[in-house]
């Protein structure tokens, strides 16, 4: 894997390990924390079991400063951001968004988390509308709990959705991979990679922060 942007980045590779008929039979994720500018990194994938090829499936890369690292060192900022596994059916997504406090002052939530959808360039996507709460895209979500200020202290965590649909109608459809987050005005950015495919749809909800304990957050893809 190569960086060819001009700062330190986190380079994800997505492997597909392929039989003999050409079809994949699992995949394989490698990342590369910290990866300088123009550097190349060299590695392994081994075939294992019946796979006789691997092909790439995708890149991501993202700037080593705004990189979301849930299991890595406590960030100036004092909270981790990270996006979960989510739920998909009949074209609706469901995704969790996870804040953790890992610092060692309180941090005070009241509201939505400020949502940017990029593509894969990493460039801001025009025309793409995002709502407060699910209602406008599905109902049964989690995602519509009225925002509350609440204060969490070190170790505890926080929760926001995001939802949309894949529908497809006129138009070309959107496909943003990467989602940068500001946990509350003013807050440093992390870019999360939800994936997203939100069809012709234009539109992306989002839940208010809920503390991890009332039981209310998404569990994520």
């Amino acid at each position: 894997m190569t960086n060819g942007t001009g700062e330190p980045a986190d380079v994800t590779v997505v492997f597909s390990r392929t039989g003999a008929g050409g079809g994949a039979t699992d995949n394989v994720t490698k990342t590369v924390e910290g990866l300088a500018p123009g550097a190349v990194e060299k590695g392994r994938v081994e075939l294992g079991g019946t796979a006789s090829g691997v092909k790439v499936l995708k890149v991501r890369s993202v700037p080593s400063a705004e990189a979301s690292r849930p299991n890595g060192p406590c960030p100036a900022s004092g909270v981790l951001v990270s996006v979960g596994e989510g739920d998909a059916a009949t074209g609706l997504r469901v995704v969790g968004l996870h804040l953790r406090n890992c610092g060692t002052a309180a941090v005070t939530l009241n509201g939505y988390p400020e949502l940017q959808v990029l593509d894969e360039e990493r460039k801001p996507v025009d025309g793409v509308q995002v709502v407060h709460g699910g209602a406008r895209i599905a109902t049964g979500t989690g995602a519509d709990a009225p925002p509350q200020e609440f204060v969490l202290k070190p170790g505890e965590g926080a929760g926001s959705t995001l939802v949309w649909r894949n529908t497809t109608g006129a138009g070309d459809p959107v496909n943003a991979p990467y989602v940068r987050v500001r946990a509350t005005p003013g807050a440093a950015p992390v870019t999360v990679t939800p994936e997203l495919d939100l069809g012709t749809t234009g539109s992306l909800g989002v839940g208010a922060w809920v503390r991890d304990d009332a039981g209310t957050s998404a569990s994520g893809r």
